[in-house]
């Protein structure tokens, strides 16, 4: 008689991988500290490996004579460099050392597809910081179905890889030391929505939602999942949601925005009362229906003026996810009216230094000005999703509890300064306009 066996739960099966997905690096040519795999400059990447810096700028070594053989060593460029590692699809808790043991460093730490984590981390000559955050990986596969309907431009993005990609970036990048181990109690906040809310791929665009995990602490991971072009309907079709609610357990978080697209579409009966309403009260019910809690957001305005008032275009879609969140009982975030005031506080011309408005040759390959009035930058994104993180305080006080404690109160009718905005900039950079309008 042939014996039996019983099939492995899927969740031992998750548990045992992430076990597996513990490291430890130590980045630098000299002593290596005991339980660390050695990192150096000539340590590229391979499928084999599962690990390495990934095709890009030169690397460098450097190292002191010092007792701590963490921090007598590194790895530092003098451009924005990429540090992959093979691990499967969950939340990873992350602790970075970043320093430079023989010259000062500043450096920004990116995950993924330019999703912000740290932002201009300096120190001076000898200096280490030590900071932690948890980062989300994922891919396109859906147990016990097809997979997320990917577009072509996605498939060569770092957010459905399974690997962990770092972008280190800034004046003098530098990092000494990696940790990385599986987070399954981490929490996670799920984001649905368009272009403006996407990690967007290369400079000089860029959404809310990439801006959003560097305000959240340690124990909170966002996997942004909206994409260039989509409506609610697209999404869904795309089983994007269907992806989402695979990954979501019991006390995760669902942020969904959309409206620049759904303002297109040509269905008999469409419209922002009819279908895009019942597409919002769908995703919510479907959230809930996983125990997960959702939080709607209103579409940001694009940027129109008249005279010195900005003008509104999707007012009847902003209007439309106000009503769902009474009626359906879900916290609002209204981004609509957060943008309008941001807009207006900058004025009808500085406005373009928060959306993609470059002229010619100012960036790689551009031949031509890029004038886009939806679309923002890495400015207007990160001052966005400070209008979110308000929204989060004043209305989703479990996801408030999360929220790093310094990061400081936001009026979007005072903003940052939009000529001391510091980010630096990541190594890939396009011209080609996102999907969407």
């Amino acid at each position: 008689m042939k014996p039996k066996f019983l099939p492995i739960p899927a969740v031992i099966l998750m548990t045992i991988a992430a076990r597996s997905a513990e490291f430890r690096f130590d980045f630098g040519p000299g002593e290596t500290m005991e339980g660390c795999r050695q990192v150096t400059s000539a340590s590229l990447y391979s499928k084999e490996a599962g690990f390495g810096f990934l095709p890009g700028p030169k690397v460098d070594d450097v190292a002191r004579e010092f007792p701590n053989a963490l921090t007598s060593d590194a790895c530092t460029s003098s451009s924005p460099f990429l540090f992959a590692v093979d691990v499967p699809e969950g939340n990873y808790e992350v602790r970075v050392v970043l320093g430079n043991p023989i010259g000062a460093s500043d450096t920004t730490v990116r995950m993924g597809t330019r999703q912000l984590v740290l932002r201009n981390v300096a120190g001076g000559k000898g200096d280490f910081t030590r900071r932690s955050f948890t980062a989300n990986v994922r891919t396109p596969e859906i147990p016990g179905g097809k997979g997320v309907g990917l577009k072509p431009r996605e498939t060569d993005l770092a957010r459905w890889e399974s690997r962990l990609t770092f972008e280190f970036s800034g004046s003098h990048p530098s990092v000494a030391g990696i940790d990385i181990r599986p987070a399954p109690e981490a929490t996670t906040v799920f984001i649905a929505g368009d272009s403006t809310v996407t990690d967007q791929g290369a400079e000089p665009w860029a959404g809310w939602g990439q801006m959003l995990p560097a305000f959240f602490d340690n124990g909170t991971a966002v996997s942004n999942h909206a994409e260039s072009g989509l409506a609610l309907f697209s999404f869904r079709s795309q089983r994007r949601l269907d992806k989402v609610l695979s990954m979501m357990k019991p006390g995760d978080h669902l942020l969904i925005q959309f409206g620049h697209n759904d303002q297109k579409d040509r269905r008999p009966g469409s419209g922002a009362f009819t279908t895009y309403k019942a597409d919002l009260v769908s995703f919510v019910k479907a959230a809930r229906e996983k125990k997960g809690f959702p939080v709607l957001v209103t579409p940001m305005e694009r940027r129109r003026w008249k005279g010195d008032e900005p003008q509104q275009t999707l007012s009847d879609y902003a209007e439309a996810v106000r009503q769902v969140a009474t009626e359906e009982k879900v916290p609002l975030i209204d981004l609509h009216a957060m943008s309008l005031r941001f807009y207006r506080a900058l004025g009808p011309e500085p406005s373009k230094r928060a959306f993609v408005h470059y002229p010619a040759g100012t960036w790689p390959d551009q031949k031509e000005t890029l004038k886009d009035d939806t679309h923002h930058n890495a400015y207007g994104a990160y001052e966005l999703a400070r209008c979110v993180v308000e929204g989060i305080r004043g209305s989703v006080p479990a996801l408030a509890e999360r929220l790093r404690e310094d990061i400081p109160a936001f009026d979007p009718a005072s903003p940052d300064d939009a000529d001391g905005f510091r980010l630096p900039p990541s190594p890939s950079a396009a011209v080609l306009k996102p999907d969407g309008n």
